[in-house]
């Protein structure tokens, strides 16, 4: 299987996944007019990693840290289900231990933009709610950081065909937590990237991927 109808493919479910997420979006502001509906901030830490996978060998990097911010509005369905689409700032990357050698480092900012089925459970004056859903990722800015005995280098790097990775990422989120009285909120959320970050890869068996758990507090209105 060719490298360019790998490629074609992807372009065309990236398509369709746009057009998803627009219609969900679209749909539920619709839905939503005459309701009452909802905004909300969350802020936290991320502990991304890099999953590879390929026809000899399969393995994840160490977590590095990193943060995310995210806004989203709740566009409710019913008493019970919302719709929350949002825009979010997220570091991703992940670090290798070299050995006696040193750290090896690469933190990247991406411009996500997420939509989420959420469902909310009352519990006394709190609610617990769970979702999941996909997102799309653009890169904003990446650095390599490599850290041996003897000192510390850093530099840049570039999204895109020429690039390290590529530019574009799509993937499901999940996401849980409570929302607690006077609007505060706690959660919890795990990013499963799909794409492979691998510019011009051909071997299509191998793949390298985001994986990201995060943890943080928020504020709904």
């Amino acid at each position: 299987m060719s490298n360019s109808w790998i490629d074609n493919l992807n372009k065309m479910c990236m398509k369709k996944l746009m057009i998803l997420m627009t219609g969900i979006f679209l749909g539920s502001f619709a839905f939503a007019q005459g309701q009452s509906m909802g905004f909300g901030l969350k802020a936290g830490v991320n502990f991304p990693k890099y999953n590879y996978s390929g026809s000899n060998a399969a393995y994840e990097t160490s977590t590095s840290t990193n943060f995310h911010v995210t806004g989203y509005l709740d566009a409710p369905l019913s008493t019970a289900f919302s719709v929350q689409p949002g825009i979010s700032l997220q570091g991703k990357g992940g670090k290798i231990e070299i050995g006696s050698f040193g750290t090896y480092t690469q933190n990247t900012m991406w411009l996500e933009i997420p939509v989420n089925l959420v469902a909310k459970v009352p519990m006394g004056n709190s609610n617990f709610f769970v979702g999941a859903g996909p997102y799309i990722g653009f890169g904003l800015s990446g650095k390599n950081k490599y850290d041996p005995n003897w000192g510390s280098v850093e530099e840049e790097f570039e999204f895109g065909k020429d690039g390290t990775l590529k530019s574009t990422d799509f993937g499901l989120n999940f996401t849980a937590g409570f929302h607690l009285g006077q609007g505060l909120l706690l959660h919890a959320g795990y990013g499963l990237g799909l794409t492979d970050l691998v510019p011009n890869n051909n071997n299509s068996d191998n793949k390298l991927t985001n994986r990201v758990l995060s943890v943080g507090l928020g504020f709904a209105l």
